[in-house]
């Protein structure tokens, strides 16, 4: 084993280390590096978006056409039986969506609960 060393960065290294060293290193130069993708894939889409599943926004005069009775019997009749809907605050306006109106709407007539 040879015992001559040289300093290198301020270590020192015996020249037969530094030199399977060197030859470790050129070995590892000829290897292929592993090829990583451009980008992550991307997500894959909901099946259904949430302005799908929601539909668009609807007051009490909308609602009240689309199901075929005053506003005044969505307020009195449909809302306290379940009738999904936001309040805008504590006094404010009636907010619905229509696919939930809808839905809430196949699901009564389904149960054979009330009638329309």
């Amino acid at each position: 084993m040879n015992r001559e060393t040289h300093s290198e960065r301020g270590k020192r290294v015996s020249v037969a280390a530094g030199a399977e060293l060197r030859r470790f290193v050129e070995d590892l130069a000829h290897l292929r590096r592993a090829e990583l993708p451009v980008a992550l894939p991307a997500p894959p889409e909901p099946k259904e978006r949430n302005e799908d599943v929601l539909g668009e926004p609807l007051n009490m005069r909308a609602v009240a056409k689309l199901i075929g009775c005053s506003a005044w019997t969505v307020r009195q009749r449909y809302v306290p039986a379940g009738l999904p809907h936001l309040r805008s605050g504590p006094n404010g306006k009636l907010l619905f969506y229509k696919n939930q109106v809808i839905r809430w709407l196949l699901r009564q007539q389904q149960k054979g609960g009330m009638t329309l």
